[in-house]
């Protein structure tokens, strides 16, 4: 059997993983590019055991950078959900944690030249549009990795990636509020339907009969729990204009409790068929925007900060992870950025190879 190689950069972005390609490196058809995806990352099988996937959605992502075409950005990113098992591939979301890794590897591909010994890399995010500046490390001219920066979910130290995110507000439906309503009622539950990076499905712990501290792997055991989830999402999906989403993996869900270590709320994030292990960062912002509009079901869950920018700390499974919000409270919440901490690093590169009777390249 005669293979084709893509070349490729492999990073850890965030508490995400997968190949980094150059988008001109894979064919432009989108459904010949999801064939090359699922034999690249090994979709299929519960292990990926024959492709560079890692078994579990956060290692199955995958970023394709490119000159971008807008005149505001550096670059462009497209981002694909490649399935563990079901051979799918979701166009539709964007992932902030494999965006952490977009500015290293824009440098490391040549698409950005490092200037001084901070570069600022320009994103556009093409599968919503967002506009995303990266501030990567780059002494001596190379992107550095080592530094003294901590997030949960992944162990050690990094360099600082500094992300601003701008224009988020409606990334995928249009609308802050999809559904038009603060509150929408799904299956008897209440939930707010929020559309802040990442289109969400919103509800309190305790409306489940959950605390909302549950481990990764008590909430996974939960049958009941998901196939309520499931349902809810799939009809608050329809109500939001995003048709029939049981394929798809947007809208996400997220759950919202009272904080117990020191954060401003504790949340907990799903993919939406399993628990995250620690919280996305595109799920982040739009959880902590949830968590500062009044009228929303976190309503009575935390001490809402009043002053504009207000720093939120949300705990998840794994830690914390803190969204410095800029927004306006007139007659309603208005968010005008939101930035956050971040770290990468460059686990490998070379090329992966996919067999050419599922693409004989260029």
């Amino acid at each position: 059997m005669t293979q084709t190689g893509i070349p490729f950069v492999f990073m850890r972005g965030g508490t995400s993983r997968g190949p980094y390609f150059n988008r001109a490196d894979l064919p432009q058809d989108q459904e010949m590019l999801a064939q090359v995806l699922l034999a690249a990352l090994g979709s299929g099988h519960p292990l990926n055991i024959d492709g560079i996937g890692g078994g579990v959605a956060v290692t199955t992502k995958v970023a394709m950078l490119s000159p971008s075409e807008d005149d505001w950005a550096d670059v462009d990113y497209f981002f694909a959900q490649v399935s563990v098992q079901d051979r799918l591939v979701d166009f539709k979301p964007t992932c902030g944690n494999i965006l952490s890794g977009v500015g290293p590897a824009a440098i490391e591909m040549g698409l950005v030249a490092p200037t001084g010994t901070e570069t600022e890399v320009r994103i556009r995010a093409v599968n919503t549009g967002a506009r995303v500046l990266a501030r990567v490390q780059t002494p001596d001219g190379a992107t550095r990795y080592d530094g003294a920066v901590a997030i949960a979910g992944v162990p050690g130290t990094a360099a600082p990636i500094a992300l601003n995110f701008m224009g988020v507000v409606g990334s995928s439906t249009g609308a802050f509020l999809p559904t038009g309503h603060l509150r929408d009622r799904f299956d008897g539950i209440e939930v707010t339907c929020m559309d802040v990076a990442m289109p969400m499905v919103i509800a309190r712990a305790e409306d489940f009969g959950l605390t909302g501290h549950e481990t990764v792997a008590e909430l996974d055991a939960n049958a009941d729990f998901f196939a309520r989830m499931e349902s809810i999402r799939i009809s608050a999906g329809r109500a939001m204009g995003m048709g029939d989403v049981s394929k798809s993996v947007t809208p996400k869900f997220g759950l919202l409790a009272p904080a117990r270590n020191g954060g401003t709320i504790a949340t907990r994030y799903f993919m939406p068929w399993t628990t995250h292990p620690s919280m996305a960062v595109t799920g982040s912002q739009c959880l902590a925007s949830c968590a500062l509009t009044p009228g929303t079901v976190a309503d009575g869950l935390l001490q809402r900060p009043t002053e504009s920018p207000a720093n939120v700390v949300l705990e998840h499974a794994s830690g914390t992870i803190e969204v410095l919000l800029d927004f306006q409270m007139n007659n309603h919440f208005t968010l005008n950025s939101a930035g956050l901490l971040r770290t990468a690093r460059k686990l490998a590169d070379g090329k992966v190879y996919v067999p050419s009777d599922v693409w004989k390249g260029h």
